[in-house]
Order: C-alpha cells, then sequence, then structure tokens
C-alpha cells in the first residue's frame, strides 16, 4: 500500500482520507468496467486500494504482518460473478467505506496528547480563554469525523442514495452548475448569480453529488450535464471548462463514451 510520508494534523489526516476515497469512487464509477475486469474470480485474493495520490489499485493484500495500515476486503473478486453485478458493486463500496473509515480514524488515534493540547492551546492563548482548555481537547477528533461527515459515502455516491437530480426541462431553465444555462438546442447561456429564484435553485440541487468524484453541488463551481445518462459532474473533474461547453452541442460524460452510447 502506498503511504508516503505519515500524516499528522487533521487536515493532513482529512486530505488522505479524501484522495483515496476519489481514487475508489473513480474505480466504482467512471472506471468502472476497467474495475470489473481486474476482479477476475479465477485469480487470488484480491483487494481494492484507494492511494493518496488519488489513482486506485486492484491487487494482493500487503504480505507483512502486521500492514503498515489496515487493510480492505480480501476477495473482493471471488464473489463477482455469483452475484448482480450493481449489488456486488454495492457491496465493495461499503466495504471500502469501511476501510477509509479505518485508516484515518488508525492516523487520528496517533495524535498525541501534546500535539492535541499544542494546538488548543495556541487557540485559548488568541481567544484569552485559558478555562476552556479541557473541553476543548477532543476537538481535532470531532473535527476529522466532521470533515469526513460532510462528504457522501462511496456507497452513497455508488448506489445515487442521495440522488443526483434530473435535469429540468430547456423550458423550465436547464442549466449548467455554477455559471452557465444550456438550452435544447445546445446552446450555453450566462446565468448570473443574482438571477431571481437562485437561491431557491441552489437549495434544489444542495444535495447533487458530482458523478465523477461524489462532491456536493457548490454554487461556485462550474458543473456539467450529461445529456446521454443525466448526470451532473464538476467542470474540473471532466476537464471542461465553460469556454469549452459553449461549443458542446451534447455533452457525453467519460463513462457514455467508453460505453459507446448514441
Amino acid at each position: 500500500m502506498e503511504m508516503g510520508s505519515s500524516p499528522r494534523t487533521v487536515e493532513e489526516i482529512f486530505k488522505d482520507y479524501s484522495s483515496r476515497r476519489t481514487a475508489i469512487v473513480r474505480a466504482l464509477t467512471q472506471d468502472v468496467d476497467e474495475f470489473y475486469g481486474l476482479c477476475d474470480p479465477e485469480k487470488e485474493n484480491l483487494c481494492l486500494y484507494g492511494h493518496p495520490n488519488e489513482s486506485w489499485e486492484v491487487t494482493l493484500p500487503a504480505e507483512e504482518v502486521p500492514p503498515e495500515l489496515p487493510e480492505p476486503a480480501l476477495g473482493i473478486n471471488f464473489a463477482r460473478d455469483g452475484m448482480n453485478r450493481r449489488d456486488w458493486l454495492s457491496l465493495v463500496a461499503v466495504h471500502s467505506d469501511s476501510w477509509l473509515l479505518s485508516v484515518a480514524f488508525y492516523l487520528g488515534a496517533r495524535l498525541n496528547r501534546n500535539e492535541r493540547y499544542h494546538l488548543v492551546l495556541s487557540q485559548d492563548m488568541k481567544d484569552g480563554d485559558s478555562g476552556t482548555i479541557e473541553s476543548r481537547l477532543l476537538c481535532p477528533k470531532k473535527r476529522l469525523f466532521s470533515l469526513i461527515n460532510d462528504l457522501p459515502t462511496v456507497f452513497e455516491v455508488v448506489t445515487e442514495r442521495k440522488p443526483v437530480k434530473d435535469k429540468p426541462a430547456a423550458d423550465s431553465g436547464s442549466k449548467s452548475r455554477g455559471s452557465t444555462k444550456r438550452s435544447s438546442d445546445g446552446q450555453v447561456k450566462s446565468n448570473p448569480k443574482f438571477d431571481e429564484g437562485y437561491e431557491e435553485e441552489d437549495d434544489e440541487h444542495s444535495e447533487t453529488l458530482c458523478g465523477s468524484c461524489g462532491g456536493n453541488y457548490n454554487a461556485d463551481e462550474f458543473w456539467i450535464g450529461c445529456d446521454i445518462c443525466e448526470r451532473w459532474f464538476h467542470g474540473k473533474c471532466v476537464k471542461i471548462t465553460p469556454a469549452k461547453a459553449e461549443s458542446i452541442k451534447q455533452y457525453k460524460c467519460p463513462s457514455c463514451m467508453r460505453r459507446g452510447r448514441p
């Protein structure tokens, strides 16, 4: 397993968690056909790893005992052909969530008391409130959990338990999230944030998830919707800029392009 330098702070641990999660989400969604093919039931016990550089890998488990970090579920390939494909992917997603949390809290448990005390003491010195030191000692762990909890789980992304909103019809003002709006003829028009009803639409799409990284909708970012599968994506995740979107009459996401959908 790729480890590199061990994360030491809450921010570093969350970055490690987020990067590994992004990799696994990509394996189970955007790269799902490649992932499915690698999980050959005829091979030995295989594991799905997400690495801190946002790459994923299907390989044998670590040989060292005990391993450097908690290990993911062993033998995910054995059940592949004995289950419905969607159910199997959901099962891998649940085990991946468990693994991601175990790695994050394994690293979090290694934050020693002095490091946490130093962080709290610095904050108290700024606040001028030394009487709250003891009650804040657990804040780093709570903050780590809060940061993780703000992201949808891999299982939620794969099963769409937090469903991606269907794109509204053109006459109701469908839009590429953030700064542009797509009409039925593929034209992209400006859509200033100050348009009437903008705040209401922002609330409506607050649970929309990126089909690539699984991140939540953010009105400050450019999003684009696939005209085939009707999922939404961060422009940066699919390498589409607002300027490039202007020349696209019908957008196909990477998954639909690979599957050759019309």
